[in-house]
């Protein structure tokens, strides 16, 4: 059974990789542009998945 500690470190986790893909925007617009996409989206969805089933 997950502690609060543990929910709380999936949250904090979850929020910084939106946080970080914001960020990464600009950055995944031009690798785009080149035909290469940066998968942020799979590591922001993990963390979601891995979130909802904890809590």
């Amino acid at each position: 059974m997950p502690t609060r500690f543990h929910n709380a470190i999936l949250f904090a986790l979850y929020q910084f990789s939106v946080a970080a893909s914001i960020l990464l925007l600009p950055l995944a617009i031009a690798t785009r542009q080149v035909g290469f996409t940066l998968p942020a989206h799979r590591v922001v969805n993990k963390l979601e998945r891995t979130y909802e089933t904890t809590t």
